[in-house]
């Protein structure tokens, strides 16, 4: 089973991308990320006529979360537990049930910029409700994960310019002591599993020529509960699709597991 998750900057603006890469790679689910629509105005049938189920979390103009399935999906959960007057649409998560069922979880981390001040707030305050989710995933017997835009750099290797993000949310030691409590409970980051060479993004800015100067980050990230990472084949960077025509400012990274 392939499961993807790619950060796709508003489904208005990306969908011939997102298709053609759906065509090419036929990722069994896709986990996406700033859809930037409410639900009534997400594009199904498109994804339906591709054999996919659809579940969304929409938001208008901002933030959403959606899953792609050519499995049948089962408890369907919108929202991060633990805040009821959270308004964004930053979770999605269900059951995928194919021959071992897999629970993915869809997940787009607050930003957090500029810091410090409230929008940083939020993001720790987030991060601490994933811990609190996590913990409850780690226990189960099924394999289950949890992939998205972390907006988090984990470490200076998952930067071609470290330096420059010492006083940014996204690398700051807070951030990354709340993604380390994560792998610290028994996560795997799939991605590092498989591959321990630096140089390797799933982000670069539209700003100053980043992409041609490979000046990325590693952002978008997929961990493993113990179940799931007993599973796990493969984990790679889709990263031709950032020198694609009007592409996303982040790439798809995918994991194959043995199901």
């Amino acid at each position: 089973m392939r499961i993807a998750t790619y950060n796709i900057n508003g489904i208005k603006a990306r969908l011939p991308r997102i298709l053609e890469w759906l065509d090419e790679t036929q990722p069994d689910v896709a986990l996406l990320q700033e859809i930037k629509s409410i639900d009534e105005n997400f594009p199904r049938t498109i994804f339906e006529d591709k054999g996919y189920i659809v579940e969304t979390f929409g938001q208008k103009s901002f933030n959403g979360v959606a899953i792609l399935s050519k499995f049948p999906l089962e408890d369907v959960k919108r929202g991060l537990p633990g805040n009821t007057d959270d308004d964004q649409s930053r979770w999605i998560e269900a059951s995928v049930m194919s021959s071992t069922p897999v629970r993915v979880c869809c997940l787009y981390l607050p930003n957090g910029n500029p810091t410090p001040g409230p929008k940083y707030d939020y993001k720790l305050a987030w991060m601490d409700r994933l811990f609190n989710r996590a913990t409850e995933l780690i226990k189960l017997e099924e394999p289950a994960l949890m992939a998205g835009d972390y907006n988090v750099i984990p470490q200076s290797e998952d930067a071609n310019s470290p330096d420059k993000w010492i006083n940014d949310a996204l690398h700051l030691p807070e951030s990354r002591n709340e993604f380390q409590k994560l792998l610290n409970l028994g996560f795997t980051d799939a991605f590092r599993c498989q591959n321990s060479e630096p140089m390797n993004y799933t982000f670069w800015d539209f700003q100053a020529g980043a992409w041609n100067k490979n000046d990325g980050i590693r952002i978008d990230h997929f961990l493993l509960n113990p179940n799931c990472a007993d599973l796990l084949e493969d984990c790679q960077i889709d990263r031709y699709m950032r020198g694609r025509e009007k592409p996303s400012d982040h790439v798809p990274i995918w994991v194959d597991l043995k199901i």
